[in-house]
């Protein structure tokens, strides 16, 4: 199930001040511990196996010997366990002493990687103990009678499809930290063992640190750090271990906690980042590439897949303000160039609420609300259409168009009675035709409602509702369009809008082009097309993170956890992509509209596809 992505931990093992053979134990311990959990690479902190506190014991022979031979010990006792492992010591190299991290799996040592910036004001004074290591070739230890790499450009390859580098403590903090040159040698992940003694806010200062690091480079990013079996003398160390990707933190391991952070980094989002940016430079000159072979998968996630990607988890009035400050703010700025009132169809529906919401909120501009009754209306949406422009101060006309589309379909030969598309089309195709010329009457221009779940899957007639001059919902998904209505209804001091859009809310979404029975809805939209959140759960994964169908289907499986069957989501999920791809000449000639998160359909930025594409690689 876990295809395209890989589980990591950073972890801060028990130890004791300079008890090598302790200490090994111990990560013995969590190495395998971690291999029970299908933990597939494992950080551990900047000089685990000896403690970072050992001061002027670093220059002991018998410190240094005693921890060469935990490594030994840690690296033949984990042999059996298929994980990529990392942890810290203090090595001998060419008559110098260096702080290194080593790298090992199934009883081989792949690399061993020191430290460049070494720390020397403050609490910290390594250069008395460390050399720093300043060379850019890739150089040789022997070690067991072994030719091991030894460097700090060196990347580590496993068969599963990751890759990753490490960096040590202060060398994150630099101004140029060695990171930089991984990420764009090819480093998919980055992991740093660190020892950062914790001061009031620093926590705080390495949560932003590490993610902000994590989004520079759009990497997976993992930082293990030192805890309280460090020595106290001078500092406390926290054991604050964080995982992070793109910018966000996946899992934490609180401050003086149990040391112990999990989760799986995304491979497959990385890697289209990476592709996506093309600011993002590559350069590959003088690393060595390390391959190693885990031949294991692992079976589920422990990250949270949310069912719903386009909502926000965190600051929901904020981003819903945000939101709603960037339509009206893009439409202000459209009224104000050409010089026009805004005109907008009002149905009592969830698209042109929020249409109307938008168009409310730019300050001395003319609204001109116009709802158009016809075969399929309800007398509860058109009685919520006018509530609603009451609710606003918003005058709201209303012009039945009932007999006009009769006089159409006669006037083109339709058979009366013949509920078809060409039935449905001009409905909404004469609604346009109204907007349009009544915008050209009060020297106005058309403000669309239709909404980018919409766009995705052509659900708008070409030339009817797919048409205005600005389009306001164009980058809002349908999921988010009720989340905003929500938003609004939840926070208004106006108990008029908060009635109207209560109920606005509980209606079923629907286009209304069929006769009503018995006053009720008949035509709902997800019956036919299939669930919103579903469709937006596609769009999302498919277009923001490229993923394969298959990888789709296996995240909503997780995501929805039984809300859907699987045959339920490869049904909607076939629709989607045979809508998609057949429904892009609708998409070709969108009218303007501003960008709202990270998808947008717009053929003047985002997304330009031949309206001719085929979606062979898709299962279509």
């Amino acid at each position: 199930m876990a295809q395209g992505f890989v589980r990591v931990a950073a972890v801060t093992p028990k130890i004791r001040v300079a008890d090598c053979d302790y200490n090994a134990t111990h990560i013995i311990e969590t190495i395998k511990k971690a291999e029970k959990q299908e933990i597939r690479l494992i950080c551990m902190p900047e000089l685990c196996i000896t403690g970072y506190t050992c001061g002027d014991l670093f220059l002991q022979n018998a410190l240094l010997e005693s921890a060469e031979t935990a490594l030994f010990k840690i690296v033949k006792e984990t042999e059996a366990c298929r994980v990529v492992a990392i942890v810290g010591l203090p090595l001998e190299f060419n008559g110098k002493q260096y702080n290194c991290a080593a790298v090992f799996s199934r009883g081989k040592i792949l690399g061993i990687v020191p430290k460049t910036a070494i720390p020397n004001y403050g609490e910290f004074y390594e250069l008395r103990h460390f050399s720093a290591w300043n060379v850019e070739l890739v150089r040789h230890v022997e070690i067991a009678r072994h030719s091991v790499p030894f460097g700090t450009d060196l990347i580590f390859e496993c068969e599963m499809g990751f890759a990753f580098a490490v960096e040590i403590c202060e060398d994150l903090w630099v101004a140029n930290p060695p990171s930089v040159r991984h990420a764009a040698a090819g480093a998919i992940i980055i992991a740093n063992l660190s020892a950062s003694s914790e001061t009031i806010g620093k926590a705080d200062y390495r949560r932003s640190l590490v993610s902000g690091q994590s989004s520079r480079l759009l990497c997976g990013y993992i930082y293990a750090d030192a805890g309280m079996g460090e020595s106290t003398t001078d500092m406390v160390f926290s054991a604050h271990n964080l995982i992070c990707e793109n910018g966000s933190i996946l899992a934490e391991a609180e401050p003086f906690g149990d040391g112990f952070a999990v989760s799986e980094i995304d491979l497959t989002a990385i890697k289209h980042e990476r592709r996506r940016i093309n600011s993002f430079k590559t350069d590959d000159n003088g690393y060595a590439y390390i391959p190693f072979v885990l031949g294991v998968e692992f079976n589920s996630l422990t990250r949270k897949i949310s069912p719903t990607p386009f909502l926000p988890e965190k600051n929901i009035a904020a981003r819903c303000e945000e939101i709603l400050n960037i339509q009206s703010h893009g439409l202000k700025k459209r009224l104000e160039h050409i010089g026009a009132k805004s005109v907008l169809g009002v149905s009592g529906g969830l698209d042109s609420t929020l249409t109307l919401l938008v168009a409310a909120r730019v300050k001395n501009s003319e609204i001109t609300a116009v709802t158009m009754p016809c075969f399929g209306t309800t007398n509860r949406t058109k009685t919520n259409a006018h509530k609603l422009c009451e609710a606003l101060n918003i005058p709201c006309r209303e012009i039945d168009i009932t007999e006009q589309v009769k006089q159409h379909l006669h006037d083109i030969s339709h058979p009366e009675g013949q509920f078809d598309i060409t039935y449905e089309n001009a409905q909404a195709r004469i609604r346009t035709l109204v907007l349009m010329n009544i915008a050209n009457q009060e020297n106005g221009i058309v403000i669309g409602s239709g909404n980018l779940s919409e766009l995705a899957l052509g659900w708008a007639t070409y030339n009817g509702d797919h048409m205005s001059m600005y389009a306001v919902n164009a980058g809002v998904p349908k999921t988010l369009v009720r989340h905003i209505v929500k938003y609004v209804s939840e926070t208004t001091d106006n108990p008029a809008l908060k009635e109207v859009l209560t109920d606005i809310i509980s209606t079923p979404i629907s286009p209304e082009l069929l006769p009503p029975k018995d006053g009720e809805i008949i035509q709902q939209t997800e019956e036919i097309v299939g669930p919103y959140e579903l469709h937006d759960f596609f769009i999302y994964h498919t277009l923001r993170w490229g993923r394969t169908p298959t990888q789709v289907r296996e995240l909503a499986v997780v995501a929805f956890d039984g809300s859907y069957t699987a045959e339920e989501i490869d049904k909607w999920q076939k629709t989607f992509y045979r809508r998609f791809f057949s429904q892009q000449f609708k998409r070709s000639c969108l009218p303007d509209g501003p960008k709202i998160g990270s998808v947008s359909l717009s053929p003047r930025g985002d997304w330009r596809m031949p309206s001719d594409a085929v979606g062979s690689a898709f299962g279509l």
